[in-house]
């Protein structure tokens, strides 16, 4: 039984076996936390987790590791990292452990350092290795050479070729004056997306960039790297108010340059305005946007094709409430999901089932207030053969473990708590961090003045547990894998004198044991409808690939852009390509002609914190989505005709579209009438690679049917035909 021990005597007290611990075939690798009520960007909370600061991640954790005799071994103090009592200059925190494909190493994060008493100082989380891991073996542990530094490395995983895959709040390019990129949410910080580190040559490049970001990655069983992605594409909410009368002091930067204007703007394109802004949507006929998920996502190693899994969004998963675009239009509806009973707001920490590949396991919980802790849910028929409009969820926990239980509410008889890190384990038992608490979180300890102590306590008291099913077949925690984990911690933050005694949270458990490691996916070749136009052009794949690589562009192709998914009903869908007879209709309502393709591009050129009060704005950006203006990308394209948009390129009267992209860069896009008004629009960012051909049926492409019942086209793009035509004509080809 562990009790309470500081210094070297807990390695030693850890050796002893607990009798009371579940039994669990491999060893488990977890972290411990202090427990800090609060929960907004803080190391557990759904977003700006990421940050190293005393205040965001408290100090005192450590790597442990649970064997299957129910011995526990504090890793990190047995490789002479860490400390108790009071944190100073050794103190750690340590965070996403991820097992190689051998079982013989981990990766993780840690943060190294805490103030000392009126102390400000920067802390940033790296990456660390550990090596021996057995019961009788001394652990060692090293920093991941070459990493980015001074910036915040988190949720490492070993991708298939060892290579490191991770996200970081390191800029999109580089550029520290963009540093720290803020969410298209609260204007917090944020990391910008997922990264690929070769720690033997220091190459470092974006999988993906993330306007608002991209957490937990994983390496599945096909060899996706699976994450969740926050798609929050809506106008700066701060910058509305502001319009109101507010006083965020939202401006725009002239560019993304250090020497950039500060301009007397807050202009917005992309795309519409938020509801509530009611100053922007007078005199439109525009429902105000609201979009807000936490989705499953995947991507190849090399940041190709990156999409949702197989396609899926919020019309086969729930997902926030969208109105129709347009208020004239009695055809357009609200959201409805007909394929899924059971629906998500979100879907964090995801990981899959050894035991099932086709299943993804996971929590659905509220964006504040339960660190973000819900009810556990699973996303099935997630290998890469099923089609969006088969992928199923199931509740695991109850229903009632999702939304927490108001302020003197009797909570339901099947509430069991609130859950976070799901993991099924090789041999199908079922684990998770639980704490019995159905509340939001609170302090229900001491806060204090400057100069003074606290001892801040938490409702919640994160533990390690197994999980059964009851007779009704929902599951709900059972047998601890330890009998809790105590220790003396106090740190500054930086002025009070923080103090923890008591059960330390515990966290991210992973199995440690062997996996087969999967084969690597890189981008597909080219679809037989886009390789006939190539032949008969003259073009091979393998030289146009080259040209993309050489000018860092990538191609999007789209077949039939008349085409929408048949759930789609919040956006036009009778759509025809003007001056042709390419059409396709959903029913006999409102005809919409499209024209113009128009990409726009994720800018850090939103400002904050300038108001009249004062002359310097707040450190970092926020992006806006402009029309594409990248001068290669721009130059490559063929030459706008007379009244086209910016950063567009003409629809063919086939409704096929090609178009040259910047690279490494968010983007989004529009369908556009022929005066350049928006028809259809995208609503998630997408990343793309140089040298990628990104080809599908359409815009928001049919998972099984279109609006008219018809399966996806498969047309030769006329549109590529008259890019590759552009091309050759210029020598570029």
């Amino acid at each position: 039984m562990i009790k309470k021990f500081t210094g070297l005597s807990l390695v030693l007290l850890a050796q002893l076996s607990d009798p009371c611990a579940a039994a669990i075939s491999n060893p488990i690798a977890f972290v411990t936390e202090v427990p800090i009520p609060g929960d907004f960007c803080a190391l557990t909370s759904t977003f700006c987790n990421h940050q190293g600061g005393i205040d965001s991640t408290g100090r005192g954790g450590d790597l442990w590791i649970r064997y299957p005799d129910g011995t526990l071994k504090n890793l990190t103090e047995a490789a002479g990292f860490g400390q108790a009592g009071l944190q100073g200059e050794q103190s750690i925190q340590v965070r996403d452990p991820s097992v190689h494909w051998d079982g013989k190493k981990i990766i993780f994060s840690m943060v190294i350092g805490a103030p000392a008493h009126f102390q400000v100082k920067t802390f940033n989380w790296q990456l660390y290795e550990i090596t021996g891991l057995g019961k009788n073996e001394t652990p060692v542990i090293t920093k991941v050479l070459k990493q980015p530094a001074g910036f915040n490395n988190v949720s490492p995983v070993y991708g298939t070729d060892n290579n490191i895959i991770f996200t970081s709040d390191r800029p999109r390019n580089g550029l520290e004056h963009l540093y720290p990129q803020l969410d298209e949410y609260e204007d917090a910080p944020t990391v910008s997306g997922l990264w690929k580190l070769n720690p033997s040559t220091g190459v470092v490049f974006p999988l993906s960039h993330a306007p608002s970001g991209d957490f937990s990655p994983i390496v599945d069983s096909f060899g996706r790297v699976i994450f969740t992605r926050w798609d929050h594409m809506q106008q700066d909410q701060q910058a509305a108010a502001d319009r109101r009368g507010g006083n965020f002091g939202t401006f725009n930067y002239s560019s993304e340059s250090a020497t950039a204007k500060i301009l007397n703007s807050r202009t917005e394109v992309f795309p519409e305005p938020i509801r509530g802004d009611e100053v922007s949507l007078a005199g439109t006929n525009l429902n105000g946007l609201v979009f807000n998920q936490f989705f499953p996502w995947q991507v190849n190693e090399d940041g190709t094709e990156m999409e949702t899994v197989n396609h899926v969004g919020r019309h086969e998963l729930g997902g926030s409430f969208v109105e129709a675009v347009f208020t004239d239009d009695p055809d357009l509806t609200y959201q409805i999901n007909s394929l899924n009973q059971n629906k998500i707001e979100n879907f964090f920490q995801i990981r899959q089932d050894p035991t099932n590949p086709n299943f993804l396991v996971g929590v659905n919980a509220p964006e504040f207030g339960t660190h973000a802790a819900g009810q556990i849910v699973r996303l099935t028929n997630v290998s890469p053969t099923h089609n969006a409009d088969e992928m199923r969820i199931d509740y695991l926990t109850d229903p009632s473990t999702f939304i927490p239980t108001g302020e003197g509410e009797t909570p339901l008889p099947e509430n069991s708590g609130h859950y976070r890190d799901p993991s099924v384990l090789s041999d199908g038992t079922f684990i998770a961090a639980h704490t019995p608490e159905t509340r939001r979180d609170k302090n229900e300890g001491t806060t204090s003045a400057d100069n003074a102590d606290s001892f801040p306590k938490s409702r919640y008291n994160f533990r390690l547990r197994t999980l059964k099913q009851l007779p009704n077949g929902t599951w709900t925690a059972d047998q601890p894998l330890t009998n809790g984990i105590t220790k003396e911690i106090s740190y500054f933050s930086p002025d009070t004198l923080r103090h923890y005694s008591t059960q330390l949270w515990e966290l991210q458990p992973v199995e440690v044991k062997p996996r087969t490691r999967p084969a690597r996916r890189v981008a597909s070749v080219l679809s037989a409808p886009e390789k006939q136009i190539l032949q008969e052009e003259g073009v091979s794949e393998a030289s146009l690939r080259q040209y993309l690589r050489s000018k860092r562009l990538a191609l999007a192709i789209m077949r039939n852009v008349t085409q929408r998914d048949h759930s789609d009903k919040q956006q036009p869908y009778n759509l025809a390509v003007a001056g042709s007879a390419t059409q396709t209709l959903g029913n006999q309502g409102k005809l919409y002609e499209v024209a113009h393709f128009q990409a726009f591009q994720a800018d850090q050129i939103r400002g904050l914190g300038l108001t009249g009060s004062s002359t310097t704005p707040k450190p970092g950006r926020r992006i806006l989505g402009v029309p594409v203006h990248n001068v290669t990308a721009v130059t490559a394209n063929p030459p706008l005709s007379a009244g086209a948009p910016k950063g567009s390129v003409k629809i063919a009267n086939d409704g096929s579209v090609a178009m040259l992209l910047p690279t490494r860069r968010a983007l989004s896009w529009q369908i556009t009438d022929p005066a350049g008004k928006f028809i259809v629009r995208e609503r998630n960012w997408l990343t793309l690679q140089p040298g990628e051909i990104r080809t599908c049926p359409a815009c928001h492409a049919p998972n099984t049917a279109d609006q008219a019942g018809h399966p996806a086209v498969s047309n030769p793009p006329e549109a590529l035909r008259q890019l590759l035509v552009f091309l050759k004509s210029k020598g570029s080809l």
